[in-house]
């Protein structure tokens, strides 16, 4: 049986309430089509790289990139009053591109399926 440690437990949390917090409380029209794919917290649970999928082309992902990251103390401070840390992390926000690479791959893999 697989025994998780605190940084994994404490990303699942940040992950479902920041995941909350985007979706229900985000007013920023610059926000497009925004999914929370993982979290990674610092072994000193100091630090949270948010990982985000952004529904659109380039100019969306920057767009709701750099909103994201402007509106990180609000997302802190909302987080703060969901749950309960010794110390609350910074939150930086990246874009995950592991959708569109799945789907690029999937492309080529039909692609030479049907060459064959």
């Amino acid at each position: 049986m697989k025994r998780f440690n605190r940084t994994d437990r404490v990303s699942q949390l940040i992950h479902r309430e920041v995941s909350i917090i985007i979706d229900r409380e985000m007013k920023d029209h610059r926000i497009g089509m925004v999914t929370v794919t993982s979290v990674d917290v610092s072994k000193d649970l100091r630090h949270a790289n948010v990982y985000v999928s952004v529904l659109g082309d380039t100019e969306a992902v920057q767009s709701s990139l750099d909103a994201l990251n402007d509106a990180a103390g609000f997302i802190r401070m909302s987080l703060g009053t969901r749950v309960i840390l010794k110390y609350l992390p910074e939150l930086t926000f990246r874009y995950d591109s592991s959708l569109i690479d799945g789907m690029k791959m999937d492309k080529l893999i039909e692609q030479a399926k049907n060459k064959q």
